[in-house]
């Protein structure tokens, strides 16, 4: 893959100078979904498939950028003067929305870059390919630039852009995981505080397989940020009557005692799901430490029914894709992950199912909706590093 991409580079760039390769992970949310802007706890981990980066610094202030994803828009070119969204090529938002947000940060950067990007990460899945860019950026000016930021410095920075340059009102989760992932292990953050465990995700006989429904979504046009404000006016109420920093902060008991003050039935909803989903996750990774997959499984399965029923952003695509998956043996627990209105589901499936499950799902799902999953069986991998 290296060589692919360094050969494409020098057609491109030229291969003289300085040329360094760089990878960033794509990220899975295991359970623990729509909490992270609540003050809740999620549970995500890298992988090992993501996004790669060619880059050689330059002496001007030039940006060029290239994805072999996206290769019918060309090389796209702009300046470290000239830092604003560009509608017509939306995925160089992400690394500029970087380079800006490290600026806004205090650390300027004055040298521009040629940039060959090359993500495996299926676009619009909801695997996190944007933040999986921003990490990838801000390794690169961490690295190959000198900035003195961590891991985790890269990954609030990354949040910052996405919300102020990009305009997605996105929590910690996609960014953080990736920047601080650890091979075989899942991350049990506390999105209020930033703690954070690393657990170990052992499955002896079963294996982790994402369904990419295939359906396209944008975060920004879609009603991700309306939950969010529904979240937002729901602990409003509620802190006329709780004195309560933010949603995670509630047990399932404490939330029943004080709904009555949510004023809007819809907005109780989205707040119900996100106090019982903050809890699950609590309970799922306490399950996991006594290597009980089997409970584990079943709170994944209740996520999606809440995230179904209670905050409305699984939609055809993914409850067919996670419906029939629970209708397979050897299925030990299925759900949606992501932000939802399509992307992805994740299963864990025991290893002599993992066929079965990909064709029975996929032809139910094919039959039901009209073209094709793509199923992806993952394996948990380490955060950013440079590879050459």
């Amino acid at each position: 893959m290296q060589n692919e991409l360094l050969k494409k580079f020098g057609e491109l760039f030229g291969a003289d100078g300085d040329v360094r390769v760089y990878f960033a992970p794509g990220r899975v949310n295991m359970i623990g979904e729509h909490t992270d802007y609540n003050g809740g706890h999620v549970f995500p981990c890298a992988l090992t498939i993501g996004t790669y980066g060619v880059v050689r610094k330059r002496t001007d202030k030039k940006l060029r950028f290239y994805s072999m994803n996206f290769e019918e828009l060309g090389v796209i070119e702009s300046s470290l003067d000239d830092l604003k969204p560009d509608p017509k090529a939306d995925w160089t938002n992400y690394p500029k929305g970087v380079i800006w947000a490290f600026g806004e940060k205090g650390m300027t950067v004055t040298e521009g870059m040629d940039l060959l990007l090359y993500g495996n990460i299926p676009n619009g899945s909801g695997l996190s390919s944007s933040a999986s860019v921003e990490v990838l950026t801000g390794y690169i000016l961490k690295d190959y630039y000198g900035f003195d930021v961590t891991n985790q410095d890269i990954a609030l920075i990354g949040q910052f852009s996405e919300n102020k340059f990009n305009g997605v009102n996105c929590g910690i989760m996609d960014q953080f995981a990736i920047a601080m992932g650890k091979k075989g292990h899942a991350i049990f953050l506390d999105t209020a505080t930033l703690e954070y465990t690393y657990a170990p995700i052992e499955l002896a006989d079963a294996k982790i397989v994402i369904a990419c429904s295939n359906k396209k979504r944008g975060l920004g046009d879609s009603k991700y940020n309306e939950r969010r404000s529904q979240c937002e006016a729901a602990l409003a109420d509620i802190q006329q009557v709780c004195g309560i920093q933010a949603l995670g902060d509630l047990t399932e008991e404490q939330f029943e005692q004080c709904r009555n003050s949510i004023k809007d039935e819809v907005n109780a909803q989205r707040a119900k799901h996100a106090v019982y989903e903050n809890q699950r996750t609590i309970q799922a990774v306490e399950a996991l430490s006594k290597n009980d997959v089997a409970t584990f499984g079943k709170l994944m399965n209740a996520s999606h029914v809440s995230l179904r029923d209670d905050y409305e952003v699984t939609g055809i695509e993914l409850d067919t894709l996670v419906e029939n998956a629970w209708k397979v043996d050897g299925v030990i627990g299925s759900r949606m992950t992501g932000a939802g209105f399509g992307g992805c589901s994740v299963s864990i499936v025991k290893n002599d199912a993992v066929d079965t499950f990909i064709k029975q799902v996929g032809d139910a799902y094919e039959k039901k909706i009209g073209y094709a999953a793509d199923f992806y069986v993952v394996e948990i991998g380490d955060g950013p590093a440079r590879l050459a």
